[in-house]
């Protein structure tokens, strides 16, 4: 099928895989983006926003985590995307259906646990079909440009539209569509790793082989780094995006075209960041572009803290909503690069599972009481301290891009000759 299209797999399964992803990202964030109408149907309040967006989260963790490890051992990926990608669609369209918060709830909860693999399931397909050359941008393109392009470009104004003249229950059953028509492409098109299909080349990893258990997982120093900075960015990251509408809408006075407005400028700074610091990163090294980018990160929670203008506020958000382009570096590439292909995916489960659960299940819950209590200007104050800290600890990572791994080890044999 690629070459009737003129395509290489690599590419074939880029594209599928960034479609998919960028769905996964507006049912996640359909909940956030409608919230407002949402909460006045439902009599809703921010600590249930909290732990809407909680419920997910956590699900999502230990799901990635579990059937990520189970895909390892097992050497399947193709049969548990399909059938994650089935479910999440599904039940993101019985949500549109639900009368109570506590259905809503449950919803969401089978929604992360179907989400959760994917992310470790579809990069474990996309580093065993990538070359060397563009192993940073592709995997930038998935967990970067495609939820930006989808979840907050291009699902936003159009989900609003639907809510505005049909309401918001239909948005919901709209949202289901896409994933399912991808299910099929994935049941069409994808294959396992190992079937003829990939132009990979081998990745250079920097740690020793492990023996394959969780505790050898742990032994490697920059899995370690790397969970430290998804908890912080995870932080930084969900505090922004569940709760930046309600506090625009309530606190900011914007109206809910505006709204719109800021949504759409994170989602075109998550498109282009998402693929251009990744892209960086496979030529100037993954440590120093991981800590750019989320130090300019933290600029985005304070413009929304202190500029009024609309305009001016969506293009500061353009420029400084950075950090999203190194979540595919701490929770894909640095990890895929570090430890033995065999722990690829229970290595990316872990990582961004440990994050969701205490950066987006266990911080947003808090944020949530905390804005009822002090007002929801609280939820941006910690994604300032949440960025801060993450680019720092980003700087403690050692270094796996294959540019300045392959210099570092051609000055070694140098040295070593001479």
């Amino acid at each position: 099928m690629a070459k009737r299209l003129g395509l290489t797999y690599e590419n074939l399964l880029l594209a599928i895989l960034f479609f998919t992803f960028g769905t996964v990202f507006i049912d996640r964030t359909i909940i956030t983006t409608l919230f407002p109408k949402i909460s006045a149907d439902l009599g809703l309040n921010n600590s249930q926003l909290g732990l809407l967006a909680g419920a997910l989260a956590l699900t999502w963790s230990f799901s990635g985590f579990v059937v990520g490890r189970v895909s390892d051992r097992l050497g399947k990926r193709k049969p548990l995307l399909l059938l994650a990608v089935v479910i999440f669609s599904l039940a993101c369209g019985f949500a549109g259906a639900a009368q109570t918060f506590a259905v809503l709830f449950l919803l969401r909860a089978v929604m992360g646990v179907a989400e959760g693999p994917v992310q470790p399931m579809m990069q474990t397909l996309m580093v065993a079909a990538s070359s060397e050359r563009r192993r940073g941008v592709n995997m930038g393109l998935l967990q970067g440009s495609a939820p930006g392009l989808m979840g907050f470009v291009l699902a936003p104004p159009l989900l609003v539209w639907v809510a505005e003249r049909l309401g918001w229950r239909s948005a919901f059953y709209v949202s289901c569509l896409p994933g399912l028509i991808l299910a099929l492409l994935i049941w069409w098109l994808v294959k396992e790793p190992g079937q003829g299909q990939g132009t990979g080349e081998k990745i250079v990893h920097t740690g020793e082989k492990g023996k394959g258990s969780l505790g050898d997982l742990f032994k490697y120093y920059n899995v370690r780094v790397c969970v430290v900075v998804a908890v912080l960015a995870c932080t930084w990251f969900f505090a922004i995006i569940n709760f930046m509408p309600t506090f625009l809408e309530k606190d900011r006075h914007f109206k809910s075209g505006t709204m719109s407005l800021m949504l759409s400028a994170l989602g075109a700074a998550w498109v282009f960041w998402g693929f251009f610091a990744p892209a960086l990163s496979d030529r100037f090294g993954r440590k120093p572009v991981m800590f750019t980018f989320l130090l300019i990160g933290v600029l985005a929670p304070l413009a929304l803290l202190h500029v009024s203008n609309p305009y001016l506020l969506a293009a500061l958000l353009f420029l400084t909503f950075t950090g999203p382009g190194c979540f595919s570096l701490f929770g894909a590439t640095i990890p895929a690069e570090t430890v033995p292909r065999y722990l690829v995916a229970t290595a990316l489960g872990t990582v961004m599972g440990i994050g969701e659960i205490l950066g987006a299940f266990l911080a947003p819950i808090v944020e949530g009481r905390a804005a009822d209590r002090y007002g929801l200007s609280v939820t941006m104050w910690v994604a300032v301290g949440a960025g801060v800290l993450a680019a720092l600890f980003s700087l403690l990572v050692r270094e796996t891009a294959p540019v300045k791994v392959g210099k570092r080890l051609e000055a070694t044999e140098y040295v070593a000759a001479h």
